[in-house]
């Protein structure tokens, strides 16, 4: 976007012919705005600062109603501080506008009229123009971030963004006074943290991640009246149901709560799918899947929780946290699993801003040159800790068991083992925490005694198991004592078939106890929690959907 140039003058005869003489001369390089009144003028400012668009230049009258040139600057130099400032004077404003150099560091001063604009006007202009192109870096043109380094709002909606590959800004307001007034102007105070500006003006303060996922273009809306899948879950095992779905000429949406990809989509490196001799991230398998879905007519629905499922034959009512409803003919639930919260002193109020669950592979660079833990054993742990290991100055594993072998692939453990800056201490498990901003240090003890020791660490990245996203469900659908879905011959039988089950026929591979509800993946009984067989579930539980389909 051009660099803007801002004059405000109460004068409109004025302000006419400092446009006309502005636009002239400066309009193939930049963008030349006006304002006949300071509050007018300082709401532009605002506005620009909010779209992240760079005011090169201040040209301000001095003498205007309800607010002096020189205040006018004062204020808007807080939300513009590299801005150049020039003031427009009478002869008798000469003192005030050299007591304005020494009080608010204004670059120039132009006593009017500047006849002619050649002589008098353009070349003092050019030469700080000149100078501020060469002392400014090229303002990012999308999505700015505005929070606190510790807050753990900021932490989600960056981690949001960053699972979904839309780009943003960072701006951390501890560090950037700018950005800070700005927000204090914009929202009324800082009481309510982060605030996400938007290139079109708009300025969300503390979204949540519906809101942001709707702004930022995420969300969509349901095309269609009536599909023949709704795909609950857009991980791997969600994500190939869709293609082959798709593929089939069948119409599909998935509705995904985060970013697509799932617990998969955290991964940094899945080393052992089949295709990928050097491996692939869990965010690039994702992607490449979502382009290959939408590229045979699949719709997504993300940043949407569902909240319950509803049988209204021959339709499939899914219902949204928003209070819309999608109809299908059949419903396929990939919801997955989450990590498992670890319940310690201390640990509640850090989550976010030092304590993490899964790998948040936004945070890497904040920890850069720390030490950092990673608790768990598991390849996802593993996979976590290699991760890390090439940011932060020390990688600490802490384990229950006694080795890496039980829980971890083969070659992950020892590629773990060659790595210098990576520690693996075995036999323990996390007891407390404690920091202030920030995590400070982990006091583990020994699974085996009553021995404790208390490690230094900058943040602790939480692999210790997983379960099942299947709330929304419970009531409806049978699930085993572990929350996860029951299917086919899994099913809970009486009279020898399954309980409350009415059709002549036999549920379906992948079928719940309600026909035409599936379920595939990692979210289903005996399932084999591997990505390639989420995959293999979701592709071949699209079979069982077309048999649903030619009975309805």
């Amino acid at each position: 976007m051009k660099p803007v140039i801002l004059a405000v003058d109460d004068d409109l005869a004025v302000l006419g012919a400092i446009e006309r003489d502005l636009r002239q001369h400066f309009r193939a390089d930049y963008r030349v705005l006006k304002a006949n009144s300071p509050a007018e003028g300082l709401e532009t400012a605002k506005e620009l600062a909010t779209r992240n668009a760079p005011v090169a230049l201040f040209l301000v009258d001095q003498r205007m109603p309800g607010m002096t040139g020189l205040e006018l600057l004062r204020e808007a130099m807080k939300i513009h501080p590299k801005s150049r400032r020039v003031l427009l004077t009478a002869y008798a404003d000469t003192d005030v506008a050299i007591a304005g150099i020494n009080d608010i560091a204004l670059d120039h001063y132009l006593m009017k009229p500047w006849d002619p604009p050649e002589e008098r006007l353009f070349p003092v202009l050019d030469d700080l123009l000149a100078e501020w192109r060469a002392n400014t870096v090229p303002t990012f043109d999308g999505i700015r971030v505005m929070g606190s380094e510790w807050s753990p709002e900021s932490f989600v909606l960056r981690e949001f963004l960053s699972r979904n590959r839309v780009p943003y800004q960072w701006v951390d307001l501890d560090h950037d006074a700018a950005a800070l007034a700005l927000a204090e102007s914009a929202a009324g105070g800082l009481a309510r943290l982060p605030l996400v500006a938007f290139p079109d003006g708009t300025l969300l303060v503390a979204p949540t991640q519906a809101e942001l996922a709707r702004k930022a273009g995420l969300m969509g809306e349901a095309s269609r009246p009536l599909y023949d899948v709704v795909i609950v879950g857009g991980g791997p095992a969600g994500l190939a149901n869709a293609v082959y779905a798709a593929t089939e000429g069948l119409r599909v949406v998935v509705v995904e709560a985060v970013a697509t990809g799932g617990q998969a989509g955290t991964s940094s490196l899945i080393e052992n799918y089949l295709g990928f001799p050097a491996g692939v991230t869990g965010a690039d398998l994702a992607q490449r899947a979502v382009a290959q879905a939408r590229r045979f007519g699949a719709e997504f629905l993300s940043g949407q929780d569902v909240v319950g499922l509803r049988r209204e034959d021959p339709y499939r009512i899914v219902m949204l946290r928003d209070g819309s409803e999608l109809s299908a003919f059949t419903v396929v639930i990939t919801t997955g699993m989450s990590a498992r919260t670890l319940d310690v002193p201390g640990i509640a109020p850090l989550q976010g801003i030092g304590v993490y669950y899964g790998a948040a592979m936004s945070e890497a660079a904040r920890y850069r040159g720390k030490h950092v833990c990673i608790v768990g054993g598991a390849n996802s742990a593993g996979q976590g800790a290699l991760f890390f290991s090439r940011y932060a100055s020390k990688v600490t594993m802490l384990i229950r068991a006694a080795d890496l072998r039980p829980t971890m692939s083969a070659y992950l453990a020892d590629r773990i083992r060659g790595v210098a800056n990576l520690e693996v201490i075995p036999g323990v498990e996390v007891e407390s925490v404690a920091g202030s901003n920030g995590l400070e240090s982990i006091t583990v003890k020994s699974a085996q005694s009553d021995e404790r020791q208390t490690i230094a660490a900058s943040a602790m990245f939480i692999f210790i198991g997983v379960k099942p996203h299947t709330e929304a469900f419970a009531g409806t659908l049978e699930r085993d004592e572990s929350g996860f879905l029951l299917t086919a011959a899994d099913l809970p039988q009486a009279h020898g078939r399954p309980r409350g089950w009415t059709l002549e026929r036999a549920p379906f591979a992948f079928e719940t106890n309600v026909p035409g509800i599936f379920a595939a993946g990692d979210v289903r009984s005996g399932a084999n929690r591997r990505v390639a067989a989420a995959v293999g579930e979701g592709s071949a539980a699209i079979y069982s959907v077309q048999h649903y389909l030619r009975t309805v």
